[in-house]
């Protein structure tokens, strides 16, 4: 599987646990995270967004013959795995569950915390926003492999 963090701050324990459980996944091929232009911070919280990019791998089926004869059609391409097949498996993944929001193109997992820092009385809050897309389709804007 190909891992590709090059446009990854790094930043967001949510999306280490989503990236883990992705590298279990045998039906996806590559992944891609990168950091999301709404992240920022402020005094009193830091928001933190993440896109993860998910690619499946895929089978494909070429022309078959029929009664002796090839079939010129052309090549059937199916996908091990769908966005809901995705959704499913991370919703029985401990730690993770169910998403916030999901449709037939993404994956949406939004989580607060409170950080208190030793020695300090004010803390601030961690706001961690982290989307699925599948790579390849039209909706995500990246159509190449991640």
């Amino acid at each position: 599987m190909d891992v590709d963090v090059s446009k990854w701050s790094g930043e967001g324990e949510f999306t280490h646990l989503i990236i883990e459980r992705l590298k279990q996944v045998v039906e996806i091929a590559a992944i891609r995270v990168e950091d999301a232009p709404s992240t920022r911070s402020e005094a009193d919280y830091n928001f933190v967004s993440n896109e993860i990019f998910v690619m499946f791998v895929t089978h494909v089926e070429d022309s078959a013959r029929r009664f002796g004869f090839l079939r010129k059609t052309p090549p059937t391409v199916t996908k091990a795995m769908t966005v809901a097949g995705l959704e499913a498996a991370l919703t029985m993944a401990p730690g993770i569950g169910a998403p916030d929001y999901s449709d037939e193109t993404m994956l949406q997992y939004l989580r607060t915390e409170r950080i208190v820092p030793p020695y300090q009385t004010r803390g601030y809050k961690l706001v961690e926003l982290v989307r699925i897309y599948e790579a390849g389709s039209a909706s995500t804007g990246h159509l190449g492999s991640p």
